[in-house]
């Protein structure tokens, strides 16, 4: 549960944490593209030419802030005369002599040292920063999956399991039609459909994990619409909505919010799996599954870190949600 709530904050404060505030923590250095974590390197900073529109502390809390400079890596500087002449960074011992005027009596030369402490990726963006963005992608995708899930599987399983006969036949063939397929396939066809992006992905995976909550959902109210206090409240002339939304469901969650944290997990699982295969969240947007797949490469080179950084927080991540529906699971005493 601790990591969990460390995740959500960070996710909700992502842009704050990160080194690099720009959004999707997307810039681009592609001179330091690759290094190992720890990397050091000195920044000129050179205010952009084109207008950049600010925003409000809101809308970068979300979104990020727009670059206002452009980083130049460099090596060493000299103030000469009324040039500042710096050795650009090109690769380890290469650099390019470059002069930018710079008045000899301002003396404020924009210089900024950063150290990236998980190392850049091909295209030299900081790791740290994206890996810490991308929580947001994976709190994303299993909240929205629960909320379908849980919407449509409460919804289909409490109408199969209260009313039966006809209604509960049709309902679970159609469960069992869509539980014939495997899940993986189910999601890509999805995904085909609504096209690639990011809130297209997350609806994909949510159309699919329902079936498990419709199941569970019929099953316990076939179990439960028997007992005395359902009979006595259709004695007393309730409303079968307020049956089933007063006095069943609120009975029976206890399975089904061990179900949601399952499927929370799975849906994490399953995003990353749809990123790296190149049809889930689209660059430049951070994914950890993204992430694995832009730097899978390194793995066999001299700096594997660059993807097994992600792959080690989409583990823990999904091993937190699992051990919160194993708690959920014993301290509301739900049976296997």
């Amino acid at each position: 549960m601790l990591l969990i709530s460390i995740a959500m904050f960070v996710a909700v404060f992502a842009y704050m944490l990160a080194p690099d505030h720009s959004p999707d923590a997307n810039r681009m250095t592609l001179e330091i593209g690759g290094h190992k974590p720890g990397f050091h390197q000195s920044f000129l900073l050179i205010r952009k030419q084109r207008p950049i529109a600010v925003k409000s502390r809101i809308a970068e809390l979300f979104s990020g802030a727009d670059d206002q400079y452009d980083y130049i890596p460099i090596s060493s500087y000299q103030q000469t005369g009324d040039s500042l002449v710096v050795n650009k960074f090109i690769d380890e011992g290469i650099s390019e002599r470059r002069s930018y005027f710079h008045p000899a009596s301002d003396d404020r030369i924009l210089i900024k040292e950063k150290t990236f402490w998980l190392g850049t990726d091909r295209y030299g963006r900081d790791i740290l920063s994206r890996l810490i963005i991308g929580v947001r992608v994976s709190l994303a995708v299993g909240l929205i999956t629960v909320l379908l899930s849980l919407s449509i599987g409460i919804l289909l399983g409490a109408i199969a399991g209260y009313f039966g006969g006809t209604a509960d036949n049709i309902i679970m063939w159609f469960l069992n039609v869509i539980w014939s397929i495997p899940t993986l396939l189910l999601v890509f066809a999805l995904t085909l459909l609504l096209g690639k992006g990011f809130w297209q992905v997350f609806i994909a995976i949510g159309l699919t994990m329902w079936v498990n909550v419709a199941r569970i959902v019929r099953g316990q109210v076939l179990a439960v619409k028997q007992l005395e206090y359902v009979e006595a409240a259709r004695a007393m002339g309730y409303s079968t909505f307020r049956i089933i939304a007063k006095h069943i469901l609120p009975n029976i969650m206890g399975p089904v919010l061990v179900i949601a944290a399952s499927n929370f997990a799975s849906a994490i699982i399953i995003e990353a799996g749809l990123s790296f295969l190149g049809i889930g969240v689209q660059p430049p947007q951070p994914s950890w599954g993204l992430m694995i797949k832009e730097n899978y490469n390194f793995i066999i080179t001299n700096n594997p870190m660059l993807a097994l950084v992600p792959g080690f927080a989409i583990m823990l991540i999904v091993l937190a949600f699992n051990l919160l529906g194993n708690g959920l699971r014993d301290a509301m005493n739900v049976k296997e």
